[in-house]
C-alpha cells in the first residue's frame, strides 16, 4: 500500500496541545505515524500550513436548506434529498469529515454517503426528533395546517409522542429506522412560533423511559434544551448532550458538571435566523422576536458554562446556519472564553468523544482514521478559517482540493 507523507507543516493533533512542526504518514486509510523526519512513497507539501484532524459538527440538519417557511411550503418533497447531496458536499468542503444529524436525514442518506453514491462527511443520524404535541417539533400553525420540517415517510417516522407508552414506541421506531442517537425536544424553541423556549416539555417520567429504552440498544440521547427547567430535566434523566443551552442557570451548570453532560452550544444559530430575515426569508414575527431576545443571554450562558468547565463539543445547527459556513461558530466560541486550542479540540477530539468515536477520529495519532484538513497559515487564527482550507482528506483519500 502507498504511504502518503504530509510534510513540512505544523500539526495540531486534536488534543488541545499547541501546534508543533511534524510530519504525518498515512497508509491504508489510517494514520501510521506522526513526528519529525518521516518518509513515504508520495509526499504532500504542507509548508506554510497547519494540518488538523478532520473536523466534526455535532449538530446539523442536512435535509434542510433554509428557515424560510414559505420556501419550504412550496418545495417538492423529493427535492430536499437532492439539496442534501449539495449540503453534504458544502459541509465536507468546510473541513468537516463527520457530522451528527440532529433530525431529518434517514438511513438512506447515511448509507448513500457510506457507499460512495454521495460525497460527504460520515454521519451519525437521529432520523426524527421526538416532541410533545404542541412542542418544538409539532409544526402545527394557527391556520390548522402543518408546515413540517421533517415530513414523515417510510424511512422517517413521526416524532410526535405523548405519555410514556408513546415515548417508548417512538424510541423503538427511531432505532428500527437506523438512529445512532435519539433526539428529543425537552423545551420549546426559537423557530417554532407557538411555544416558549423557556418552558419544559416532556415529564421526568417520559424522559426516564426514553433514556432507558435507548440505553437497552446502546444508544445515547441528545436534547434540544433551551430553558433551564428542560435542561435540568434532561440532565437528571441521563441525557448525554444539551443542544443550545440558551437559558443555562447555576443549577443546570452544576448538574451538568456532576453528571459529565456535554454542551453543544450552536451560538451562530439565532444570529443566522436574524440574518436570514434581514435577507428576506419568510419567518414568523413571533420567532423573530425570540431570536432577537436570546442572542445575548445565549452568549452569557455559554461563557458561564465555559468558565465552570462544562464539557463542550462544537455544533452549528447547520440549515439554520447556511451549510458550508459551519466554521463561523469557532470565533463565537473563542469570544465566549475558550482558547483557540480548546475551540479546535471541541471540533476534533472532544466532538469525537461525544459521539463515542474517540478511538476512530478527532486526533492525529497512529491507528486513527486518516481524516486530515490542510489549512493555509496558522489554524489558531479562527477568523476566516474556512477560506484558508487547501485540502480535505477522508479515510486517506483527498476529497477536496488538489
Amino acid at each position: 500500500m502507498t504511504r502518503t507523507l504530509f510534510t513540512g507543516g505544523t500539526v495540531f493533533d486534536g488534543t488541545g496541545a499547541p501546534p508543533a512542526a511534524a510530519d504525518v504518514v498515512v497508509e491504508g486509510g489510517r494514520v501510521v505515524d506522526v513526528g519529525p523526519g518521516l518518509d513515504g512513497d508520495v509526499a504532500v507539501d504542507c509548508a506554510g500550513t497547519t494540518v488538523l484532524p478532520g473536523l466534526v459538527d455535532c449538530h446539523v440538519h442536512v435535509m434542510l436548506s433554509s428557515v424560510d417557511s414559505l420556501r419550504m411550503a412550496y418545495t417538492p418533497f423529493s427535492y430536499a434529498f437532492y439539496e442534501a447531496a449539495r449540503n453534504l458536499q458544502l459541509t465536507l468542503a468546510a473541513g468537516i469529515t463527520t457530522v451528527r444529524d440532529a433530525g431529518g436525514a434517514d438511513l438512506g442518506v447515511k448509507q448513500a454517503v457510506d457507499d460512495g453514491l454521495v460525497v460527504g462527511p460520515r454521519m451519525h443520524i437521529s432520523v426524527a426528533p421526538l416532541s410533545i404535541t404542541g412542542g418544538h417539533g409539532d409544526e402545527w400553525v394557527p391556520s390548522g395546517t402543518h408546515l413540517e420540517f421533517f415530513v414523515p415517510h417510510p424511512g422517517r417516522p413521526s416524532g410526535l409522542v405523548d405519555g410514556p407508552d408513546e415515548v417508548r414506541r417512538g424510541v423503538r421506531q427511531m432505532l428500527r429506522a437506523g438512529a445512532d442517537v435519539i433526539k428529543v425536544h425537552t423545551t420549546g424553541g426559537v423557530l417554532s412560533p407557538t411555544d416558549d423556549p423557556r418552558h419544559a416539555h416532556f415529564s421526568p417520567a417520559e424522559l426516564d423511559v426514553m433514556v432507558a429504552e435507548a440505553t437497552t440498544q446502546g444508544r445515547p440521547v441528545m436534547a434540544h434544551a433551551q430553558g433551564a427547567a428542560g435542561i435540568t430535566n434532561a440532565v437528571r434523566a441521563g441525557i448525554r448532550s444539551i443542544e443550545h443551552g440558551i437559558y443555562l442557570d447555576d443549577e443546570a451548570i452544576d448538574l451538568m458538571l456532576e453528571r459529565g453532560t456535554w454542551l453543544v452550544p450552536t451560538l451562530s444559530a439565532p444570529l443566522a435566523v436574524i440574518r436570514a430575515a434581514d435577507a428576506g426569508a419568510s419567518i414568523p414575527e413571533a420567532s423573530m422576536a425570540k431570536a432577537r431576545e436570546v442572542v445575548d443571554v445565549h452568549q452569557r450562558s455559554f461563557a458561564a458554562a465555559v468558565e465552570a468547565g462544562v464539557r463542550i463539543a462544537m455544533g452549528t445547527d447547520a440549515a439554520v446556519v447556511p451549510h458550508g459556513t459551519n466554521l463561523d461558530e469557532l470565533p463565537l466560541m473563542a469570544a465566549g472564553g475558550m482558547s483557540p486550542e480548546r475551540v479546535l479540540a471541541a471540533t476534533t477530539s472532544s466532538a469525537a468523544e461525544l459521539l463515542g468515536l474517540q478511538d476512530e477520529i478527532g486526533r492525529l495519532a497512529p491507528g486513527m482514521r486518516a481524516d486530515l484538513v490542510v489549512v493555509a497559515g496558522d489554524a489558531l487564527v479562527l477568523d476566516g478559517l474556512r477560506s484558508r482550507i487547501r485540502e480535505v482528506w477522508k479515510d486517506g483519500v483527498r476529497v477536496v482540493g488538489g
